[in-house]
């Protein structure tokens, strides 16, 4: 023992540093335990040599001119030793903040950035379990670095982080919160420094920032924090401040270009942003979609980047094709909430919400269809017509709620627009009010494409629906209309409205083709339908023959029909068509004379022009081609006479434009209907009429009634019958197998309804107020008109809920009066209603007694004597039973 102190003591007492600074040390024969017990200091506090190791190592790794930068073979050195010994990770990392700390207190930034590459690279060789303690060290002296107000050591601590950030840890951490690295990072985004390369760089490295935020906790389950909406808040707009500064936004949210591309993508502030912006979404689960997109709409409200709303586009292209596609519905969502939020916001701001509405819909419909067909998206404003939207696309919002949605603020734009009569007769200049007019027709048209894409990428079922809904919003007169109260907007509202919905309805038929007629045309939907085509107003029967065309035509041959004319050769058009199936040969048998019905009626309206007679033609032709059997190809060769004859006599006092217009129409159809029953005598007839009418009456073919500046005749001379077409020789024509000619003797009648009973040539509010005007003025005032039988009526008759709750409180009443009522006042009661029950049971009796009248008189008692009056068979009243 004693060799072995005399050993330790000149070793220590022979240490040049020892005896230099302290002198002489005596070391007592006292163990360490005892001297730690007695509270003795160690020598190895004092002595450099002595200190721990990992003190040792690290204080190496810093050189004596800090330009010198970190010493490769020292910090080799350290790294073993802590490969080799990861339980000092912690030591190292706690000895590294202090000196780091203090370094940065005395602005030794040379230091700073050698213990942050230490850091580094510790970082990036260390994988254990005990480097859980370091992380906390290390994300201590990064947010050290964040809190100081010099650029370089924000960057530098960025760095670091996203370096962590990048790093897979094996175990995931259950204390670790990075709420002050949002809040800086996203502080950093907004940088304002007066030097413009500096606030770049700081932008820059905040936007790396916030993407190391994401990614290092986006995978982590136990971090589903970050998508609280305190973080989000500050996430969202961080990232769209940076991408507003973008000089081309066309380029963002497009799928195909990189973002970030260019010499200076890595520096480019709104290219990182949007690569965060797309990284964040992409991984954004199902629960944490809306609180990524709520930030983005509050975001361009705050910014007023609605109008123009560019931008706003830009954002939604990006969101709608980085999220994942089952998920699309609740951004649809969002937006029509926001729409709803807005719905008193000035025109433009709603035009350019309804607008990126409609982007999110063709986005959601387009990637949704390329996903499943396995097809790349080549461009955005490439909407194809075979794309529709899968039914798992809606499992959030239905689709009639979007569309009704879209349809009140359809309704709310035209009530801004229109407004009362005291709004538009106030104070106001013209010059504005027609401009508000002009921005809500901006708003008016966003909607109406948005229906009709909406509803033209939906699946036939759905698509079939949506008519329907769509159909029952339009104000027509004899159907319940609750969506759209038109009296407060006027008749000119009501135009509009209708105008609108059955605009968008052309958009929503287009390219729908169903297998059944019966399905494509129900009597809830063909029955509105055509009322509005008997109005008084020649667009609205246009838009209603159009929207025909789309349901009718399944084969696409509108187009070669278009245009009223003579037709030489209908074959070398190439129609197809197929053979009528069963199921539309009944839908004819039921609904062809209604058909034929609005044909006969819409040719006579005093207000038709070019584009009413072309329509028209088209609705024969493709009825022709598409439900024609040889029964329909009679009726309709009835209702061509029918027309022919109605434009001859000339009953209704039409003009002679319309007049020659009808026969020009009838002329154009036989021919087209001659050839394509291939009937040569047929052909041969009607051929014969038009060769006539080119060489003496050219006002009665479309080619010269419909020209500009045609002589119209004073008058048509019905005796002239080689230039019409005669019953009896197309009877002739046709009388032949398969065809019933003898119908053709029959003249066609339309049928009449009740819609000829009523005022059916004025718009709905026309009409419902004509008729308080003739009851009010023609009958007295306590008149009791009879109750017109509705839906809404037969609905209420048949609701018992109301009468079962009145009969319960009526039961009520009545044990609550005999339980309390005195017993005078029920005899009372009693009494009355007996004598009230003898009195109509007499009444009845003395009616049922007197015996029937004969025809051999009647016996009469007077003064005794017994008399016979003969009552007349003419004047005896029999009951209604008894009559046949």
């Amino acid at each position: 023992m004693r060799g072995e102190l005399t050993r330790m003591e000149s070793c220590h007492t022979t240490s040049p540093l020892c005896s230099t600074v302290f002198g002489p040390i005596h070391l007592l024969p006292l163990n360490a335990s005892r001297r730690r017990s007695r509270g003795l200091p160690g020598v190895c506090g004092c002595c450099g040599p002595l200190r721990p190791r990992y003190k040792r190592l690290v204080d190496n790794i810093f050189p004596e001119d800090p330009k010198d930068g970190l010493s490769k073979s020292d910090m080799e050195k350290l790294t073993f030793y802590a490969v080799s010994a990861p339980e000092k990770l912690d030591r190292i990392g706690a000895y590294l903040a202090e000196k780091l700390s203090r370094d940065v207190v005395r602005h030794r930034y040379g230091n700073v950035v050698i213990a942050m590459e230490a850091l580094d690279q510790l970082l990036m060789a260390c994988h254990s379990q005990s480097i859980k303690p370091f992380v906390e060290s290390f994300l201590h002296m990064v947010a050290k670095l964040l809190e100081s107000r010099e650029p370089d050591l924000q960057v530098l601590g960025t760095n670091s982080f996203v370096k962590f950030a990048n790093i897979e840890e094996d175990t995931p951490s259950y204390h670790r919160r990075y709420d002050f690295f949002v809040s800086q990072f996203s502080a950093m985004c907004h940088s304002t420094h007066e030097d413009q390369e500096t606030r770049t760089r700081i932008r820059v490295a905040g936007i790396k920032g916030l993407q190391g935020v994401v990614r290092k906790t986006v995978n982590d389950e136990l971090q589903a924090i970050i998508w609280e909406p305190q973080h989000m808040d500050k996430l969202i707009p961080s990232m769209l401040f940076n991408m507003q500064d973008s000089e081309d936004l066309d380029r963002a949210g497009h799928p195909n270009t990189p973002s970030g591309a260019g010499q200076d993508g890595e520096e480019n502030p709104s290219a990182l942003a949007e690569n965060c912006f797309r990284e964040l979404l992409g991984r954004a689960a199902y629960g944490n979609m809306n609180n990524a997109v709520r930030p983005v709409l509050v975001h361009l409200d705050n910014h007023h980047l609605w109008d123009p709303n560019e931008f706003a586009v830009s954002c939604f292209r990006i969101i709608m094709y980085s999220i994942q596609a089952q998920h699309s519905h609740h951004v649809i969502q969002q937006v029509l909430n926001h729409l709803d939020t807005h719905n008193k916001n000035t025109p433009r701001v709603r035009a350019g919400i309804v607008q990126v509405l409609l982007e999110t819909v063709a986005i959601a419909a387009k990637g949704s269809v390329g996903m499943i067909q396995g097809s790349k998206r080549s461009d955005v404003f490439t909407f194809e017509s075979e794309y529709t939207i899968p039914p798992n696309l809606w499992l959030g919002p239905t689709v009639l709620e979007v569309f009704n949605t879209l349809l009140k603020h359809l309704r709310m734009s035209v009530d801004f627009e229109l407004g009362d009569s005291s709004r538009r007769n106030s104070a106001s200049s013209v010059s504005s009010v027609r401009g508000r007019e002009s921005e809500e027709r901006i708003v008016q048209n966003a909607i109406i494409q948005t229906i009709g894409f909406f509803g033209g990428n939906l699946p036939d079922y759905q698509r079939a629906e949506v008519m329907m809904f769509i159909m029952g919003k339009v104000p027509v007169y004899g159907t319940p209309c609750h969506a759209l109260d038109t009296v407060k907007i006027g008749h000119q509202g009501t135009k509009r409205i209708q105008t609108m919905l059955l605009s968008s309805l052309i958009m929503v038929t287009s390219g729908f083709k169903s297998k059944s007629m019966a399905a494509a045309l129900p009597p809830p939907f063909l029955d509105p339908l055509f009322s509005i085509s008997l109005m008084e107003d020649s667009e609205l029967r246009q838009l209603v023959f159009e929207i025909l065309h789309n349901i009718l035509d399944r084969h696409d041959n509108r187009a070669k029909l278009r245009g009223i004319r003579i037709i030489p050769n209908v074959s070398a058009l190439k129609i197809k068509r197929e053979k009528i199936s069963k199921q539309d040969v009944a839908f004819m048998k039921k609904h062809g004379q209604q058909l034929y019905r609005h044909i006969y009626l819409g040719c006579k309206e005093e207000d038709n022009v070019h584009k009413n007679f072309e329509l028209l033609f088209t609705t024969l032709a493709i009825l022709t081609i598409e439900l024609a059997n040889e029964e329909v190809v009679i009726d309709l060769i009835r209702l061509a006479i029918a027309l022919q004859e109605m434009a001859l006599t000339n009953d209704e006092n039409l003009p002679m434009f319309i007049r020659c217009g009808i026969m020009a129409l009838v002329a154009a159809y036989l021919n087209f209907l001659s050839q394509m029953i291939a009937n040569p005598p047929f052909c041969q007839h009607v051929s014969k009429v038009i060769e006539l009418r080119n060489m003496d009456a050219p006002y009665l073919l479309p080619e010269h009634i419909f020209r500009d500046k045609c002589p119209l005749p004073e008058s048509l001379d019905k005796e002239d019958s080689q230039l019409y077409f005669q019953t009896a020789d197309m009877a002739e024509c046709l009388a032949g197998p398969g065809y019933n000619a003898e119908r053709l003797s029959i003249p066609y009648v339309p049928q009449v309804t009740d819609e000829d009973r009523l005022t059916r040539r004025k718009s709905f509010v026309d009409t419902v107020s004509l008729q308080v005007d003739i009851i009010s003025n023609s009958l007295p005032e306590k008149s009791q008109l009879a109750e017109e039988i509705t839906f809404e009526t037969l609905k209420k008759a048949i609701d018992t809920t109301g009468l079962e709750e009145q009969e319960r409180e009526k039961r009520r009443q009545v044990m609550e009066k005999f339980q309390k009522a005195p017993f005078e006042e029920i005899a009372a009661h009693c009494e009355s209603k007996a004598n009230m029950l003898h009195d109509r049971l007499a009444q009845i009796f003395e009616l049922t007694i007197r015996p029937p009248p004969s025809p051999s008189g009647v016996v009469s008692i007077s003064a005794g004597h017994t008399q016979h009056q003969s009552v007349p068979v003419y004047e005896m009243k029999f009951p209604d039973l008894c009559v046949y």
